[in-house]
């Protein structure tokens, strides 16, 4: 199949057609207008199964597996990293999610991991004027759990696990690990939370999952101040790693890759220098991890 990658363009706009809506759908909520927005994107997840190497970019892990596979995916997006500051008053974090979740039916909002809900991007905390319902940065992989917290770790400010979340969802979800099962949050139906474990709404299941994959393949402790970091299929006693692998492998199968989550991919390697290589080739997944579920 012939593919073509577009070039990536900062400030841009156009009208989204019919099927790129459609795409968008399960992720946000509203009208289908034409749109503005800052980074132009035309390139759709490749069909399952099929290998997704734009401009060569994991030439060198092609016809690898296993730890094999991982160990050169971590070189390649180990590499020409721009470590973005968390807060500042140059480009920092808070910026970058307003491209990487822009609502692509709104660019004045981003779309709100857990909730769905399309919020104005001021409407933040520190900012915003909603209390609870202001929107801050959820660190996906647990920050205090990942041992990285400190705002030097690489891992503390990469944007591909950092999503635009409610305040009082994050809160709710607070360091737990991933697992199925729990009481619905009231604020964010679909999404539960259990003793021990927090399970997303299914329109995001996969996204999550892929996100801790990217994680536990892109720290191998080689970065100052972060850890290496693992998956594992228990929620307690884990040090570092997270849990529950065997979950996470099963949301990568059941929510597919669609448009949102791969073009944010994109608008990351423009803004911070990798791709997440699990959104371009999902079916690594099991190659890596299905031996960690046990």
């Amino acid at each position: 199949m012939k593919r073509t990658l577009l070039t990536i363009l900062i400030s841009c706009a156009f009208s989204a057609n019919a099927a790129y809506e459609q795409a968008h759908d399960p992720h946000a909520v509203g009208g289908l207008p034409s749109m503005t927005c800052q980074t132009e994107i035309i390139d759709p997840p490749v069909p399952p199964g099929e290998i997704y190497n734009p401009n060569g970019y994991y030439d060198s892990a092609l016809n690898k597996g296993g730890d094999e596979l991982k160990a050169a995916l971590n070189a390649i997006i180990s590499t020409g990293i721009t470590k973005l500051p968390y807060s500042s008053s140059s480009f920092d974090v808070w910026d970058a999610l307003d491209i990487t979740d822009e609502d692509p039916n709104n660019s004045n909002n981003v779309i709100l991991m857990y909730s769905g809900r399309s919020q104005a991007k001021g409407q933040k905390t520190g900012q915003g004027s909603l209390g609870q319902d202001n929107w801050n940065r959820e660190h996906t992989y647990p920050k205090s759990n990942g041992g990285f917290n400190d705002k030097g770790a690489y891992a503390y400010t990469d944007i591909h696990h950092l999503r635009p979340t409610d305040e009082s969802v994050n809160s709710a979800r607070g360091n737990l690990e991933f697992d199925e099962g729990g009481v619905e949050l009231t604020e964010a139906p679909g999404n539960k939370k259990a003793t021990n474990s927090f399970e997303p709404r299914d329109e995001v299941k996969g996204d999550v999952a892929r996100m801790m994959f990217y994680m536990a393949t892109r720290y191998e402790g080689n970065d100052p101040k972060t850890p290496d970091l693992e998956l594992v299929p228990s929620l307690t006693d884990n040090g570092t790693a997270l849990g529950n692998v065997c979950t996470l492998l099963k949301w990568n199968q059941q929510d597919p890759v669609n448009q949102f989550e791969f073009d944010r991919n994109s608008k990351i390697q423009t803004i911070q220098g990798n791709r997440n290589p699990f959104v371009d080739n999902p079916q690594w997944v099991e190659s890596i991890f299905a031996k960690d579920c046990t």
